[in-house]
């Protein structure tokens, strides 16, 4: 049974071990592998393992051979899950791998804007401290979240570890979910209506899928229900948001800040409207890639692969 992995580097630049992906097939690893080496490289798999290369409908008719495409993260719409269900390919993914420091990335960029950390720490290095008259300094205002209302769009796993970090820091919940409001967890308010989350909150952060309702559910008309002193958090994905929409709203003062972890193209071209607009800060999609994390992902993709192989599938999501 051949296994070939397309892009195995972000997953595993080094730091942990592939063996037992390797103990299972014939087993080829690729870092990565650009849209025109795909075929070439896939041809006679029965296991694709793919973790951003994308997998469509005429690439799977191209590869007759291939059963199962594992993706190597939670969100799989990199690949046409329909045309897999049509052709009998199972797709599996890796739920919840990333819960913890996805949720703990939430509230490094909450801390860092509220309490402007990386700013400050600037200012040390460059000698302000030093020169200053007093014991302390500080000139940009610094917020506490105690009784801020925080809401939460999604609340899947992570956007659960969310909300309990934030009830630790004392900070009022809401979430926009489809769990109706009895079956949330105690701290945790329902709004029924994204506006009004937008429009009532303090702190926004996007903790939902991609689908067709959610593509750009933070635009200009939202953005101008916030708050002026409001944050918005995106560890979701980058197309959930307008770009230039957000940019034109930070740049103006129509919100306050902005926390990224993910843009809607990866890495994002030079010039991108977000790369230089006032209080936007951004991390290059690692919220996921702690080392802990990154273990995890291994072993539920050995659980996975042990699955197919043994006749009973988990995780299957082109059911």
């Amino acid at each position: 049974m051949k296994i070939v992995v397309l892009d195995g580097y972000a997953a595993n630049p080094g730091d942990l071990s592939w063996d037992e992906v390797k103990s299972l097939g014939e087993c080829v690893i690729y870092d990565r592998t650009a849209p025109d080496e795909l075929l070439e490289r896939a041809a006679g798999a029965e296991i694709v393992l793919t973790n951003k290369v994308e997998i469509s409908a005429v690439t799977m008719e191209a590869l007759p051979e291939l059963k199962y495409i594992g993706v190597m993260a939670t969100g799989y719409n990199i690949v046409d899950v329909a045309a897999a269900k049509e052709r009998g390919v199972i797709v599996t993914n890796i739920p919840a791998y990333s819960t913890n420091s996805v949720a703990q990335m939430v509230f490094a960029h909450i801390l860092n804007i509220t309490q402007q950390v990386q700013y400050h720490s600037e200012k040390v290095r460059q000698g302000k401290w030093t020169h200053c008259k007093d014991f302390c300094f500080w000139d940009t205002p610094l917020v506490e979240l105690q009784g801020k209302k925080i809401g939460i769009v999604g609340l899947g796993h992570t956007g659960y570890a969310t909300a309990c970090i934030a009830l630790g820091f004392g900070m009022e919940v809401y979430a926009y979910t489809s769990k109706p409001f009895y079956k949330l967890p105690l701290g945790i308010n329902k709004m029924s209506l994204l506006d009004e989350l937008f429009s009532e909150c303090d702190v926004i952060s996007l903790n939902c899928p991609l689908t067709d309702t959610t593509r750009e559910m933070v635009n200009a008309k939202r953005l101008k229900l916030m708050k002026p002193t409001a944050i918005l958090i995106n560890t979701g994905r980058g197309q959930l948001v307008n770009e230039q929409d957000l940019a034109d709203a930070l740049n103006n003062g129509t919100i306050y800040a902005a926390g990224l972890d993910v843009l809607s193209q990866e890495p994002p071209q030079a010039g991108h409207p977000l790369l230089t607009a006032r209080n936007c800060y951004i991390t290059p999609h690692i919220a996921w890639a702690s080392t802990a994390a990154r273990e995890r992902l291994m072993q539920i993709l050995v659980k996975n692969l042990k699955g197919y192989i043994e006749g009973n599938v988990i995780n299957n999501v082109a059911r």
